[in-house]
């Protein structure tokens, strides 16, 4: 059974005039529309190789920036201005995010505005197709919209430069020295050695320890009836001393300050003195300040609680006993012994009595 009509027999054949004018119209009709079509191709062309090279070009000056921001971060390392700024690692990682994020938002609004150009040449109309990527990108959204709080609260945070590598910060759900900054994750390595992965988008809050200058604290405990005067001049000198040695010149940033008594019991009283220190060499310049203190209250004789007198030490003269010679029993008769002794020994008699 055939399902198409069969060929009528009797209907005449194309006559070679007919064949012609269908030539004819077809050249006409591609005559007319291949200016058209040479003009949309030459102008999808031109599009396509703008967006390239506007793409290459804005991403190789933001690798040139990058990578100037690193030569900057490796010639200040190990110097006093370093100390200021944030470390090697620390600037190469906040870069390289930085440059990453840069790089994939100029792929995308480049390459997404001439893909909606050659779509408009080709005289499609955008206005379904834009409604249908805004309600994916709405359900997306939705559907992943923590990995999208991630990633926004990880931008946000390196370009408010709120920690990097190297900080010692308090996150809230975890806390510790920075090893790693992602878009997504930081990583924290706490006190005891663990690794703790921290999503940004879970951070509520940042402590961190290590930007701007930390105070390094000394309390001194002395006893009660030191001079404080005397004390005050020792942990001053002692400071004075260790702002002019290496590398305390670098690491301190201001004075040692004695701020005087922090409390005053019945059997002690402490002396507390402060200063403004790099951050993260806090905790190295209070060990090295209690070492000085000590050493200068050893030097000005002032003694800590606990502390052994330091009263020199008195001879013992001779034992006035030494030659008196032991008592003996025989010395006293009225003595227990001298009398059991007594009762023991024979009657001295001249004459010898015969028993009969």
């Amino acid at each position: 059974m055939s399902w198409f009509p069969a060929a009528d027999a009797n209907a005449p054949a194309p006559s070679l005039q007919e064949a012609q004018n269908d030539a004819s119209q077809a050249a006409g009709w591609l005559e007319e529309n291949w200016s058209t079509w040479l003009g949309a191709g030459l102008r999808i062309l031109l599009i396509i190789v703008i967006a390239v090279v506007l793409r290459s070009v804005v991403r190789r000056a933001i690798t040139r920036f990058i990578r100037r921001m690193n030569r900057t971060a490796q010639a200040v390392d190990g110097t006093a201005l370093g100390g200021l700024l944030v470390n090697v690692e620390r600037r190469r990682q906040r870069s390289e995010a930085i440059g990453s994020v840069l790089r994939s938002v100029t792929s995308f609004v480049i390459l997404g505005t001439a893909a909606l150009t050659v779509l408009s040449v080709l005289n499609i109309n955008l206005a379904p197709l834009l409604a249908s990527a805004g309600v994916a990108g709405v359900a997306l959204g939705f559907g992943a919209r923590n990995l999208v709080t991630d990633f926004l609260s990880g931008v946000f945070m390196i370009l408010e430069d709120q920690y990097g590598v190297g900080d010692t910060i308090d996150a809230g759900v975890a806390s510790g020295e920075v090893i790693e900054v992602g878009l997504r994750v930081t990583k924290l390595r706490g006190d005891d050695g663990e690794i703790w992965y921290v999503r940004n988008g879970e951070v509520k809050r940042i402590g961190n320890k290590s930007q701007g200058w930390a105070t390094a604290g000394v309390d001194v405990q002395v006893r009660y009836d030191e001079d404080l005067d005397k004390a005050r001049t020792a942990i001053q000198e002692a400071g004075e001393q260790m702002a002019k040695d290496e590398p305390w010149n670098e690491r301190l940033w201001g004075p040692i300050e004695v701020l005087g008594l922090d409390s005053v019991t019945l059997e002690s009283m402490v002396i507390r003195a402060a200063a403004k220190t790099m951050p993260g060499k806090a905790l190295g310049v209070e060990r090295e300040l209690r070492w000085r203190i000590k050493q200068a209250f050893d030097a000005a004789g002032i003694r800590i609680v606990g502390g052994v007198p330091l009263e020199p030490a008195v001879e013992a003269g001779p034992d006035p006993s030494a030659g008196v010679a032991a008592p003996s029993a025989m010395a006293n008769p009225t003595s227990p012994q001298s009398v059991n002794a007594s009762a023991i020994a024979p009657p001295a008699t001249g004459g010898t009595s015969v028993s009969k």
